[in-house]
């Protein structure tokens, strides 16, 4: 491959492109590859985690294999966001591709939940990496927004095509293959997007006098913060009010305090607070927190619901949850066409909430006596009104960005949805195991068996069909008959994610009505409305 540097005048792009077609393409799709592997495993593995809890035997931890890769992908996202506004992003692409690859194996071959929970903690390093360099390599490629919005169909399409696949795969080779597989997949996926990503993408800088220096100390400071806010949501949803909780309470409070200090006075810091300033980019950043919180409560816990609550195989849960990630690339799609046709383009986020509002209530009120075509009909509405907030949220943000903040501020809209998706996995798995251990609890003194009792109050028991046979057979064999309160003990987990669900339709609500602080979103190309940047930053350099 040879390599040549080229000088670019953003100014002269009159094709609203960085490269020639034929190279664009091609950058293109080395980036639609990485948002495959993105794709891929945030739905693949929500199918396979109740099977994978019950064998590992870690049900505790359920909300912690979600959580531990947010979380490490929150600290990652603006880091690399910010690195690549000043170095390019494809080093960091090609670094979290590896990183990824690498991670999905690890996962695959732990052999105990905390294994699985460290190992998806490094495969959420690659993931943050991913997302806040590969993300903005778009921008970069086509500056003028309209040309973007077009080119963007291609990135929204192999992210849902991965997505759509994802729930009904990772049913399909759980229950025929194991669980393992589902991490295993991620190998060829990753080893492909590798190749693209080195041999096609450019690198694209952007010339800057001053230096940068990594923010170490926010990065602490943000992992203590949301680290110990998990910590004290899931203790006291197990334990009450204790001092585990109130230490964990104070030390998350304490973080945050000094975080917002240091940021202010840091020369180069991980959250830019005058971007927090801004009205506009304000309530983009809460709209993505809030639709974190929405979209992964329910990527994580429909799936259990199917399994856990209704008694649905993995493969047929899978089905049925495949049309939610499915329509989000219809939604995408449809949404790339028409929302720079809108007078109003805020509107298409209206209907976007008000569609996943209806699929919330839908999926709470669903009850399995009722036809699959009704909760096939939710899932679809679902998706397509995520197809209708996902991508525009980055979009709008872009174009409020400017071009000297474009990085951070897409990495600042991804991490920021990880974060609610990490708040919304842990609030409502806590929640489902404390109803569920509730309701077990007050119907225990029903029960007058105590090996029963001790087997119920175990939610695994629902998502593994072989414990429940050998429980019916050994309280045969004692004269009692274990299928009655088999029922029960689900609709106790039924009624735990419902309880749950209701939290994701608040949400929901209040992010429909936060939409009307966001002043009207108006299209125009970003050399036009970025700022003048400063002497020596008007040329970029991209080496292919």
């Amino acid at each position: 491959m040879v390599t040549r540097t080229i000088e670019v005048n953003e100014e002269k792009s009159a094709s609203g492109r960085l490269l020639p077609f034929r190279q664009s393409l091609m950058a293109v799709l080395g980036i639609c590859f990485v948002g495959m592997l993105v794709g891929l495993d945030q739905t693949i593995v929500g199918t396979a985690l109740p099977t994978i809890v019950a064998e590992l035997n870690g049900f505790e931890l359920y909300a912690w294999v979600g959580t531990s890769y947010l979380l490490a992908s929150v600290i990652t996202v603006p880091i690399c966001g910010r690195l690549s506004d000043y170095y390019g992003r494809k080093p960091f692409v090609v670094t979290s591709v590896i990183i990824f690859t690498i991670a999905s194996m690890l996962c695959g071959m732990a052999g105990s939940m905390t294994q699985l929970v460290l190992a998806r903690a490094l495969q959420g390093i690659g993931g943050g990496m991913l997302v806040g360099s590969a993300f903005a390599c778009v921008p970069d490629l086509f500056p003028d927004a309209k040309v973007r919005l077009r080119w963007q169909i291609l990135l929204s399409s192999s992210f849902g095509i991965a997505s759509a696949v994802g729930p009904s795969l990772g049913g399909f080779l759980t229950e025929y293959y194991g669980w393992r597989s589902v991490f295993y997949v991620n190998l060829p996926v990753g080893l492909i997007s590798l190749y693209f990503i080195w041999q096609y993408l450019p690198l694209i800088r952007y010339s800057r006098e001053q230096t940068i220096r990594l923010d170490w100390q926010g990065a602490v400071l943000i992992a203590l913060f949301l680290g110990c806010l998990q910590l004290a949501v899931e203790l006291f949803a197990n334990h009450g009010t204790s001092w585990q909780v109130i230490l964990f309470s104070v030390v998350s409070v304490l973080a945050f305090i000094v975080l917002i200090r240091w940021e202010r006075h840091c020369a180069f810091p991980l959250l830019p607070l005058e971007l927090f300033r801004n009205r506009s980019l304000a309530t983009m950043f809460t709209l993505s927190l809030l639709s974190g919180f929405v979209m992964f409560g329910m990527l994580f816990y429909i799936p259990l619901l199917l399994q856990g609550g209704f008694g649905y195989s993995p493969n047929d849960a899978g089905m049925l949850v495949t049309p939610l990630v499915v329509c989000i690339t219809v939604g995408s799609i449809l949404s790339g066409r028409i929302v720079i046709r809108l007078a109003r383009p805020n509107w298409i986020l209206y209907i976007g909430y008000v569609l996943t509002c209806i699929t919330v209530v839908g999926v709470v009120f669903y009850d399995r006596a009722m036809s699959q075509w009704i909760f096939l009909l939710y899932m679809t509405l679902g998706g397509v009104g995520l197809g209708f907030i996902l991508p525009n949220l980055t979009i709008f943000s872009q174009e409020l960005s400017g071009r000297n903040n474009l990085g951070i501020v897409t990495a600042l809209v991804q991490s920021i949805r990880m974060i609610g998706g990490m708040l919304g996995t842990a609030i409502i798995g806590t929640m489902v195991n404390f109803y569920f251990v509730a309701g077990m609890n007050a119907d225990a003194k029903k029960i007058d068996s105590p090996q029963l009792v001790t087997a119920l109050s175990d939610p695994e028991l629902l998502v593994r069909p072989d414990s429940q046979a050998q429980l019916i057979t050994q309280m045969a064999r004692l004269g009692q008959d274990a299928r009655p309160w088999l029922r029960v003990a689900r609709e106790h987990m039924v009624g735990a994610i419902e309880s749950g669900l209701l939290v994701v339709l608040v949400v929901n609500v209040i992010a429909l009505l936060w939409l009307y602080r966001l002043p009207l979103i108006r299209f125009a190309s970003l050399n036009k409305t970025a700022p003048e940047a400063p002497a020596g930053q008007h040329r970029r350099r991209a080496k292919l």
